[in-house]
C-alpha cells in the first residue's frame, strides 16, 4: 500500500488504495485514526498513519456493516440484524504476544444486540445509550437488551410502524447527547415511496418540532452538528454543505465531484467517504452523476476553507462507503470481531488484562 500507481496490466491486491503524499503526516499531526464501514465488502477499516511517511491499513470483516459510533473507549458497529459493541483495552493491546507495544488500543466484542430485520443505518451514543436510525421502521429507536429495539421519534409524516422502508429515514445528528436532527428522502408513508423521485424530495428534519426545515435536498446522508454549526451531504450532487437550520438554505463547503456518503472530523478537517456506484444498481442507475462516481474512498476537506486536502483512493475491494469516523487520540488501533477465535484469548477484568494461551489438543 503506497502512493504509487500499480504498472499497466498488473492487477491491485485486495484492499490496495493509493494517497495522497501529504496524507500519512496529517493522520499523524491530528493524532487520530479514520474508520469506515463498507458493506458492500463486508468490512470495518481502519487507517493509521505510520511514522508520518506511510499508511497501514486494517480491514476486519462484519457481516453487512453500516453504522459506527464511538464514545471513548467504546465502539459500535451495526452489522445486519444487530449491533456490536466492542471496548479498547489498551493492557490487550501493549502485551498481545504476537506484537508486543506496537498498538495503542484494541477494541474487543462485549456486547452483541440482536436486532433483527431493522436495517440499522445511523448509529450514535447518547445520553441515554445507544441510539440507531431504524430504517426499516422509518424511526429513530435506541439499543439494549429488552428488545429488538425500542423506538423513540417518528417523522410526523409516518402513521405507523412498519417494515416497509417508508421514507429512508437513514441519519441523524446528536445535540447534548440526544437526536437533534435527521434526514430521510422524502416524507411519504407508503412502502418505499421515496425511490420514485429519489434526488428530488429529501428531507432535513427538526426532530423536536418534527418541522421539515429543508426540502427537495439531492439524497441527504450523514448529518453532523460541529460546534454548533450542521453539516451533511448531498449525495446525488457529490456536495458537502453547511445548513442554515434557521432558514433551511445551505452554503456549499465542498463539491467533490463523486457520491458522498459518510461524513467525519478532526480538527479543522472532515473526512467524506466516496462511492463507487453499481451500474446495474436500480437506484444508483437513476442519479444524473452516476458517470461521474468511479471513485471509492476518503477526501478530506479543510473546513475553514473547502479546500480539498488529500484523498484516499481504493484500487480494490471497496467500492461503497455507508458511514466514516475518526478515532481521536489513537495512531495505532486493533480490533477484532468474533469469526477468529483469537478474540476468545483477549481477557479483561477490572484493573487486569490477559492474553490466555489457546488450549492444549488431548
Amino acid at each position: 500500500m503506497n502512493p504509487s500507481s500499480y504498472p499497466a496490466g498488473q492487477a491491485p491486491a485486495p484492499f490496495s488504495c493509493t494517497y495522497s503524499p501529504n496524507v500519512p503526516e496529517l493522520l499523524q499531526k491530528l493524532r487520530c485514526t479514520i474508520a469506515l464501514s463498507t458493506y458492500q465488502a463486508g468490512k470495518v477499516v481502519l487507517l493509521s498513519s505510520l511514522d508520518g511517511e506511510k499508511l497501514v491499513q486494517l480491514p476486519r470483516s462484519f457481516d453487512k456493516p453500516m453504522g459506527i459510533a464511538l464514545r471513548g473507549g467504546h465502539l459500535a458497529v451495526a452489522p445486519r440484524h444487530e449491533v456490536q459493541v466492542l471496548v479498547n483495552s489498551p493492557g490487550l493491546a501493549a502485551h498481545y504476544p504476537a506484537k508486543p507495544n506496537t498498538c495503542d488500543a484494541w477494541f474487543m466484542p462485549r456486547a452483541t444486540y440482536y436486532t433483527g430485520q431493522g436495517d440499522i443505518h445511523g448509529l450514535e451514543w447518547g445520553t441515554e445509550g445507544l441510539y440507531a436510525v431504524n430504517t426499516s421502521f422509518s424511526c429513530i429507536c435506541r439499543i439494549d437488551e429488552h428488545y429488538s429495539f425500542t423506538p423513540v421519534w417518528q417523522p410526523p409524516f409516518i402513521s405507523e410502524l412498519a417494515h416497509q422502508d417508508r421514507c429512508h429515514l437513514n441519519g441523524m445528528a446528536m445535540e447534548n447527547g440526544q437526536p437533534r436532527y435527521a434526514t430521510a428522502f422524502n416524507d411519504g408513508d407508503s412502502p418505499r415511496s421515496w425511490r420514485e423521485k429519489i434526488t428530488e424530495t429529501g428531507l432535513l428534519i427538526d426532530i423536536a418540532s418534527g418541522e421539515q426545515i429543508a426540502r427537495s435536498l439531492p439524497m441527504p446522508h450523514s448529518p453532523r452538528l460541529y460546534d454548533g454549526q450542521l453539516y451533511l451531504l448531498l449525495s446525488a450532487t457529490g456536495e458537502l454543505v453547511r445548513v442554515d437550520t434557521d432558514t433551511g438554505t445551505y452554503d456549499v463547503v465542498a463539491s467533490l465531484g463523486g457520491f458522498v456518503r459518510g461524513l467525519g472530523r478532526c480538527g479543522d478537517y472532515a473526512f467524506v467517504g466516496l462511492s463507487r456506484l453499481r451500474e446495474n444498481s436500480s437506484t444508483f442507475a437513476k442519479l444524473p452523476m452516476s458517470h461521474q462516481a468511479k471513485l471509492a474512498g476518503i477526501t478530506i476537506v479543510h473546513l475553514p476553507t473547502g479546500a480539498v486536502a488529500g484523498h484516499i483512493r481504493y484500487q480494490a475491494s471497496v467500492d461503497e462507503i455507508y458511514d466514516v469516523r475518526l478515532l481521536p487520540g489513537l495512531q495505532r488501533p486493533n480490533l477484532l470481531n468474533t469469526q477468529k477465535e483469537i478474540y476468545r484469548m483477549g481477557l479483561s477484568i477490572p484493573g487486569k488484562t490477559y492474553w490466555a494461551k489457546p488450549p492444549q489438543q488431548s
